[in-house]
């Protein structure tokens, strides 16, 4: 036999071979991956309560079955995580955070990032906070704009999901909107030309417009600043300045939901509240005052409340000190609103505003501020996995440990249910199948 048809023969049985490499490339790639996640408990986030002694089979990026009892018989050694000693729980969820910020305690802080950061240093920051987020336990974050950066926050979330960089699942708001004379950089010559924090938008249309542009740009979601000034009342009344005309916030809401995208509203007292309860936002952001009536209004609408509470906490003191003394009685009056919101059925997602704070600081110190201010410690986990997930329209990827879906699963030494604090000392972390932080 010649040279060249022993070449034609061998290619006969070489071809079939490649094509079924290729043909197994393109429906998924590497060989499929099963691990045995042993949990002593389990908070699936279905049902009430932690379930004790399961096992989570985990095939690839997703969970394949959950199994009362010890791993089946015949699984390698190397197949099992053993988290028999800990608390597993679905991947938390901070439904408000700004991976772009590093703290802003004070206006100086603010204008240093903006002013002697460039948007590449800032961006190369934030992935440190990202993998930071996802360290702490948080497979999935909403991030509510870049404070001035462009849309690097939709780089960041592209890097993520190409496996560049490690970081969360991540929903975008890009640069947010305000309106002009409302929102930092403020205070500086009228003659020098200083960069914002927000895409300035006047009128019906112009907000209109900043929308569509957003949009086009890779924005999950449309955040919208409506509110400013505030000052507690002689009744206790958290009051503000309307930033949004009521017609340029109903352009704003319809215009996001014509393009099926949604509207998160920085509202924190009484004006800013109500003209965004009014306008039909998906979400208040921080809250601290709202209402009775908007307070229904929230409850027969659907709309989400993000009280925010560690960060106003954390940056109470120093704002007061700056100059800003209402800092100082706006905890009390946001704790009242919580307790209000909580009772009257409102839903309330997790968020923390992680960014303004350090991201050296554990954004799960959140859930102490939930339980103290009311919440059952299950009500608070819910309020980072089943209600957070609902929020970004992901129940059914993520937000609860059920076949299916993806394997984003946390654990900890402690019980949670017992003591919510718990949460801060996660110590192994699972994001889609992979183990990104264990023991």
């Amino acid at each position: 036999m010649d040279r060249n048809a022993v070449r034609w023969l061998s290619l006969l049985f070489v071809l079939p071979a490649m094509c079924s490499t290729v043909l197994a490339q393109k429906e998924g790639g590497a060989p499929e991956q099963m691990l045995y996640v042993r949990c002593g408990k389990l908070i699936d986030g279905t049902s009430q309560g932690a379930r004790s002694n399961v096992t989570v089979v985990v095939k690839n990026d997703r969970i394949a079955e959950i199994q009362n009892g010890a791993t089946p018989a015949g699984v390698k050694s190397e197949q099992i995580v053993d988290l028999s000693r800990e608390t597993c729980l679905p991947g938390l969820i901070d439904t408000h955070t700004h991976v772009l910020l590093q703290g802003d305690i004070t206006a100086a802080d603010y204008d240093e990032q903006l002013l002697k950061q460039s948007p590449e240093y800032r961006a190369i920051l934030a992935t440190v906070n990202a993998r930071r987020a996802l360290e702490y336990g948080f497979t999935s974050i909403r991030d509510v704009e870049t404070e001035g950066a462009g849309y690097a926050d939709v780089d960041i979330k592209k890097a993520i999901n190409t496996g560049v960089i490690p970081g969360p699942r991540m929903q975008v708001a890009t640069r947010a909107l305000d309106v002009t004379g409302a929102y930092p950089l403020l205070g500086y010559a009228p003659n020098v030309e200083v960069p914002h924090g927000v895409q300035l938008v006047d009128g019906a249309d112009s907000a209109r417009k900043a929308v569509r542009e957003q949009i086009s740009h890779g924005a999950d979601w449309i955040k919208v600043y409506s509110d400013r000034s505030y000052k507690v009342r002689e009744d206790g009344v958290l009051d503000d300045i309307p930033t949004f005309t009521p017609e340029e916030l109903r352009a704003i809401v319809d215009e996001a939901h014509r393009e099926r995208h949604k509207v998160a509203s920085h509202a924190m007292a009484l004006q800013g509240v109500h003209n965004s309860v009014e306008a039909g936002v998906d979400s208040i952001e921080h809250g601290n005052y709202i209402s009775e009536d908007d307070l229904k209004t929230m409850v027969t609408r659907g709309i989400y409340y993000v009280p925010t509470i560690f960060v106003g906490a954390y940056v109470a003191q120093g704002r007061a000190a700056a100059g800003a003394p209402v800092w100082g009685k706006m905890l009390s009056i946001h704790e009242e609103t919580f307790r209000r919101a909580l009772k009257a059925g409102v839903k309330i997602a997790f968020g923390t505003d992680a960014g303004g704070f350090a991201w050296t600081e554990n954004p799960a110190k959140e859930f102490a501020y939930m339980v103290k201010w009311g919440m059952t410690p299950e009500q608070a986990i819910r309020s980072a996995t089943v209600t957070a997930s609902a929020l970004l329209g992901w129940s059914d990827q993520v937000g609860t440990l059920e076949t299916g879906k993806f394997a984003d699963i946390v654990a900890t030494p402690g019980d949670p249910l017992a003591d919510i604090t718990a949460l801060e000392k996660v110590d192994f972390v699972m994001k889609g199948g992979r183990i990104v932080k264990k023991p």
